[in-house]
């Protein structure tokens, strides 16, 4: 009943390969998960032999063909890039193929022949010079399953976040936040949990105002009319919702086990608490994409700085195909 977790190797000039190769040649990881790199297999092979790895490559077209046993790695081999790859040097070839394995892994997705995707950074330079105009992997993943509600959610062993809104300004955030998206990432976050075997999740929402406005006595009841209908909405239907609470106790409960996940109102009201935690054990998770996909990520980038030195630290990624194996629908 291991779940398949398709790997995506990201940016080739990084360290996606390096960190893929380390954590794959563990054999705890075997032990709960079916891991299949989607890649091109020259280039883990190359990075193999600079790091002294000893693990054998097994290529197949489809995942079903997998040995999924220690001491192989299983690769779709997408073969598209030079064998003599540069290391941390922006391209159009790394950013191309980088979003072709994103590709192929969404595919096999939908095809439910792999149960989550697991991503290696890309570089957002390298992306574009290849011809594909995205942010970043969680707007390719959006595009390509056709989804438009959706949620980052961040995760440590100790505190998992989600979040109304992300990358805009404070102030514009405010605005965007309203009842229905309240309700909706809620759900999200429930359904998350739900598919994955833990339909008694509890969810605790943050405040947007000090104190989650003491009644009133800060802003101007944001909490009564942006968040609190959303939150009744949740409870109506059976969901273990409360709040709002607090943001400066909400997040020291939930790190103790009050809570399973916190809904945060903005970008740093969740992202703070989670670096305190440790950026080495840091996740980030893409929730509400269409029929159920999950993509779990290390929270870090390329390291173009320190690609091809073996000195990448794997953790981040170990702790990836963990929140993947936790999140993926549970087999019947």
């Amino acid at each position: 009943m291991r779940p398949i977790i398709g790997i995506t190797m990201g940016d080739a000039a990084g360290i996606g390969p390096e960190i893929i190769v380390k954590s794959l040649q563990q054999q705890d990881v075997y032990k709960r998960a079916k891991p299949l790199v989607i890649g091109d297999v020259k280039i883990l092979k190359r990075e193999a032999a600079h790091i002294g790895s000893l693990v054998q490559f097994n290529v197949i077209e489809k995942p079903s063909q997998g040995l999924y046993e220690s001491g192989t790695v299983d690769c779709i081999d997408i073969d598209l890039l030079p064998q003599d790859l540069a290391y941390g040097k922006v391209s159009a070839e790394s950013g191309h193929s980088a979003f072709c394995f994103i590709v192929k892994a969404v595919q096999l997705a939908l095809e439910k022949e792999i149960d989550a995707i697991c991503t290696a950074p890309l570089n957002k330079e390298a992306l574009h010079k290849g011809g594909h105009l995205y942010p970043g992997h969680t707007e390719i993943l959006a595009d390509l399953t056709n989804t438009e509600d959706f949620s980052m959610m961040l995760s440590t062993p100790k505190l998992k976040v989600i979040h109304l809104t992300t990358h805009v300004g404070l102030l514009e955030a405010i605005d965007k936040i309203n009842p229905e998206r309240t309700y909706k990432v809620i759900k999200l976050a429930y359904d998350t949990f739900a598919r994955a075997g833990n339909p008694e999740v509890k969810i605790a929402v943050c405040g947007i105002n000090p104190h989650a406005g003491e009644n009133g006595l800060f802003g101007n009841r944001e909490e009564e009319i942006k968040l609190q209908p959303g939150i009744d909405q949740a409870r109506a239907e059976g969901i273990d919702v409360t709040g709002p609470y607090p943001a400066d106790t909400l997040f020291y409960r939930a790190g103790r086990g009050d809570f399973d996940i916190v809904v945060a109102c903005y970008h740093d009201q969740g992202h703070a608490p989670i670096k305190v935690m440790g950026v080495e054990d840091g996740v980030n998770i893409t929730v509400g994409l269409r029929n159920g996909v999950i993509r779990t990520s290390v929270d870090h980038g390329t390291a173009f700085d320190i690609a091809g030195k073996n000195i990448a630290d794997e953790r981040s990624l170990l702790e990836a195909l963990k929140a993947a194996v936790d999140l993926a629908p549970v087999k019947k």
